[in-house]
């Protein structure tokens, strides 16, 4: 093993293993591998060419944690092992999805606003307050309490977002226009020409 990949082994912070196995879960859903043979990691990560830079017992302590913590379910049926996520682990997958969730910036804009309105109950006042915040991060700009805009296009992330904390189309609405008044102040903030 040479030196570089002997380092970013021992560097990548385990929570990157974690993050990757139940992001793979979640795309692929249930996954299922032949258990007749006994290389059974090996199996698994020829099945997942990402996880080659791990080391195996990294990978095999990683699935004995996640299915320890309730996340994962690991199934032996015939000569089959069925691996899929439990509510707990899509929940833990969807917190990774939404930490590592970005808004693309475009080569040219296309001189249309996306606005997000929304109206979230005082009872889930925690949601409203997290999904304010996820918006600032994500490059929003309030225009008032409950509506923010953006210059690019973030319906996926905005659906994304919605979905991820439970909440519906009432609650929140995003609205495409190509006039919202005067908004030099906007595009002087968002750097926009």
């Amino acid at each position: 093993m040479g030196i570089r990949k002997y380092k970013y082994y021992f560097s990548k912070p385990k929570s990157e293993i974690v993050k990757d196995v139940l992001i793979w879960l979640l795309i692929a859903g249930t996954v299922y591998i032949a258990a007749s043979s006994p290389y059974f990691i090996r199996n698994l990560l020829e099945n997942y060419k990402k996880w080659k830079r791990y080391p195996r017992k990294k990978v095999y302590d990683t699935f004995y944690s996640l299915r320890k913590q309730r996340c994962i379910k690991i199934e032996k049926k015939g000569h089959q092992i069925y691996i899929s996520l439990t509510e707990k682990g899509k929940k833990k997958a969807g917190m990774f999805q939404i930490d590592s969730l970005k808004i693309k910036r475009p080569e040219k804009w296309d001189r249309k606003w996306r606005l997000v309105v929304f109206d979230i109950s005082e009872l889930k006042k925690i949601y409203r307050e997290a999904f304010r915040g996820k918006l600032k991060e994500l490059g929003f700009y309030p225009l008032q309490k409950s509506v923010w805009v953006h210059p690019f296009d973030c319906r996926a992330e905005v659906e994304l977002l919605r979905e991820f904390f439970g909440l519906s189309e009432k609650e929140i609405r995003l609205i495409v226009a190509e006039d919202i008044g005067d908004d030099s102040k906007l595009k002087e903030i968002l750097k926009l020409n």
